[in-house]
């Protein structure tokens, strides 16, 4: 079902009823009373105006449906209470004085400069100074300590072991193979086709002295120690995972991936000694 709406445009009476001379009408409310008393107004004191009697502007009004209504209302007087004047002179605002700082203003001259420079200048030194002081101590302080460089170094007397025999040493807590070798040996360890092996490197490169062989005494696999005078070889063999060595150190066999270590080490010829490390 369709629905549709109309618009009509009504004209309604006004809803205030208003006076003979058109000023709305305010049931109950006095003309003559006087504004409250401002103690800055030139006119008298509070109270009703004694020249006006009192007279309301409305009452009890009665609408064409039979219905009454009263009205209260407070209005602000009409006339003014107090007169202002408007003063066209203007505001004057004096400035604040600024301090004069000119006393203690340095003065921009050579001897000034001079000085500043100076202070600047040593006090970079100073500091400089103090940084590499404080940086040696905590370097020395983080350095190893004296027992700890007595055992960097190991010293044996070549004299004390036979040809054609091994001596193990201590040296950082790892071995160190000490080898005599007999001419024999030597010149095997100089016949191997050594560019044929697995980690290439001949006899000469591995010595500094063709009868004494010196090299760490652990198993490059997995780091385990190696027996002497054993294997296949005629070197050093290890046990752990079957790693054979020949009489110059070189791996030969196994699963060792490259020789055994050659330590830093040098001859002591006048005392006949060798200092390795």
């Amino acid at each position: 079902m369709a629905f549709n709406g109309l618009k009509k445009a009504v004209t309604l009476s006004p809803s205030v009823r208003t006076l003979p001379s058109g000023v709305p009408a305010a049931p109950l409310l006095n003309l003559a009373a006087r504004a409250p008393a401002d103690p800055h107004a030139h006119a008298s004191g509070a109270g009703p105006r004694s020249d006006v009697p009192p007279r309301w502007t409305g009452g009890v009004s009665r609408t064409s449906s039979g219905l009454v209504s009263k009205t209260f209302t407070t209005l602000s007087p009409t006339t003014p209470s107090s007169v202002r004047f408007m003063h066209t002179t203007p505001a004057v605002k004096d400035a604040p004085e600024v301090p004069d700082f000119s006393h203690y203003r340095a003065n921009d001259n050579d001897n000034n400069r001079a000085l500043s420079y100076f202070m600047v200048g040593t006090m970079g030194l100073v500091s400089a100074s103090a940084a590499k002081s404080t940086v040696t101590e905590f370097l020395k302080s983080m350095s190893a300590s004296a027992d700890v460089l007595a055992l960097a170094k190991v010293e044996l007397e070549l004299a004390s072991i036979p040809e054609g025999k091994n001596v193990v040493i201590k040296w950082r807590g790892k071995p160190v193979f000490i080898r005599h070798r007999t001419q024999a040996e030597i010149d095997e360890a100089r016949d191997v086709k050594w560019q044929s092996l697995r980690d290439p490197e001949s006899d000469d490169a591995r010595v500094k002295k063709p009868e004494w062989l010196i090299m760490l005494g652990v198993c490059t696999h997995l780091g385990c120690v190696p027996i002497g005078e054993s294997g296949d070889y005629g070197g050093w063999f290890c046990p752990c995972h079957g790693s054979h060595y020949d009489i110059s150190g070189r791996v030969r066999k196994g699963p060792a991936p490259l020789n055994l270590e050659i330590p830093a080490y040098e001859f002591n010829e006048a005392e006949g000694k060798v200092i390795i490390g």
